[in-house]
């Protein structure tokens, strides 16, 4: 074992078991006939209304793309740059020298993967399909009201919103603010006009935004 287990890498191995952990999770969740991915998706709220602990958690996770890809994938993507980049960074430091502390080693590996991830999930986002369960026309979405999961909403690059649609059924969309409005992280919006996949918002109406809460069991 310990001529796998160099000094120093001990927690970029455990980052890699867990990745593998996960997958098993996800294969095993979804011969069973569910989604772990989507579970996870559906009970993590990390926007819920007047919970500053969790909206700094939200900023945090929204800053790393939460709301471009699910959360599981997204901790995958992390944990895997982790990986890659703490056997890379002590084997580069290895030739020159002993291996650096765990905490020096895990530090300019964190440093390295955050922003890794974060590149990579907005990556994917543009890639991979999620939480959609049926195909629907663009102005279906029109009139309906979410949540900002990747903001703030502006006029410049779209950011993402959490609908459920009719069906009970949960989408993300691409979506700016309309002229004159920004709208930040975890406030409600009510859907207004879209085209060609990119949806227009406004802050939802304070009716609408309470029935949006009690709808998703906030």
């Amino acid at each position: 074992m310990d001529s796998i287990v160099h000094p120093g890498t001990a927690p970029f191995w455990i980052a890699l078991l867990t990745v593998a952990g996960l997958g098993i999770v996800e294969l095993v969740s979804v011969l069973l006939g569910a989604s772990a991915s989507g579970l996870i998706d559906d009970g993590f709220d990390l926007n819920g209304p007047g919970d500053v602990e969790h909206g700094l958690l939200g900023g945090w996770m929204s800053w790393l793309n939460a709301g471009g890809v699910p959360i599981l994938v997204l901790a995958v993507i992390l944990l895997s740059a982790f990986a890659a980049a703490g056997f890379a960074l002590q084997g580069f430091i290895s030739q020159f020298r002993e291996p650096l502390p765990l905490y020096a080693a895990v530090t300019g590996a964190l440093a390295i993967a955050i922003p890794v991830t974060r590149w990579s999930s907005r990556g994917l986002a543009k890639i991979i399909p999620r939480d959609e369960t049926s195909v629907q026309e663009q102005a279906d979405f029109i009139g309906l009201t979410g949540t900002v999961t990747l903001g703030p909403l502006d006029q410049g690059h779209p950011g993402t919103v959490r609908i459920k649609d009719r069906y009970d059924n949960i989408h993300t969309l691409r979506a700016q603010a309309v002229p004159g409005h920004v709208i930040e992280t975890g406030a409600s919006v009510l859907i207004v006009d879209g085209a060609n996949g990119l949806f227009q918002a406004i802050p939802a109406p304070a009716a609408l935004g309470d029935d949006l809460y009690s709808n998703n069991g906030g």
